[in-house]
């Protein structure tokens, strides 16, 4: 198989951890596409669950996959959720996350959930975050200017507001902007992470430390289930 075909496979088995009953966290990305596929499937099949989507995005796909919504006014905690990541750190399976955009509610899911599975293909896997991926930290639009020269005082070597294909400035589904802060290697992500947090303007970023409980990694001969 080629290596989307396992990540297809990978995403599907994620889907096959939910049992009925569970309040499931839905990602968002070309990966968590599959796990959301996959659960429709096995709610035709007889599941019954509920899902707390990540993005509109991932709403749009649940709702088009026959998955019934919910939101945390209802529930507080969810039992699992799956979602893919743009790098993992080997040893730790800390993340970055947030390249599609959706950190934010991303982060507020992983924190919700009693089990986070992370999905990812054999290129997101590093020795140390920031390796490849910038981290993307939402933040408000007033005064971003400043807050941007804040984000590049703690190392980063370019900082700059996300973009949609036009040109415009790319807007979250919570209405904000987006800068992507390329550190390059982090060697303390939890001090980075607490500074990031600290600045004012910062919504959230997408260094996401000691969330994921096990990480499904797509390769092109085999998945491999990586756990601490």
């Amino acid at each position: 198989m080629s290596m989307e075909a396992f990540k297809k496979a990978a995403a599907r088995r994620a889907a096959d951890m939910v049992q009925s009953g569970m309040v499931v966290g839905l990602g968002t990305g070309s990966t968590a596409k599959y796990m959301i596929e996959r659960l429709g499937e096995r709610i035709t099949e007889g599941l019954e669950i509920m899902g707390i989507p990540t993005s509109e995005d991932s709403a749009e796909k649940a709702q088009k996959a026959g998955i019934p919504l919910t939101d945390f006014a209802t529930h507080r905690r969810l039992d699992i959720a799956i979602d893919g990541a743009d790098e993992v750190e080997r040893g730790t399976l800390n993340l970055i996350k947030g390249l599609g955009g959706a950190l934010t509610r991303e982060k507020i899911v992983a924190q919700a959930a009693k089990r986070f599975v992370v999905i990812v293909d054999a290129s997101k896997p590093v020795d140390h975050l920031g390796e490849r991926a910038p981290v993307p930290v939402e933040v408000l639009s007033f005064g971003w200017e400043c807050t941007a020269d804040r984000l590049a005082s703690y190392g980063a070597r370019g900082v700059k507001p996300r973009t949609d294909r036009d040109g415009s400035l790319f807007v979250s589904d919570s209405g904000n902007m987006i800068l992507d802060c390329h550190f390059g290697p982090i060697m303390d992500p939890a001090a980075l992470s607490a500074k990031i947090d600290g600045t004012a303007g910062v919504v959230a970023h997408g260094i996401f430390l000691n969330m994921a409980t096990e990480v499904l990694v797509a390769t092109e001969q085999e998945i491999e289930r990586w756990e601490l």
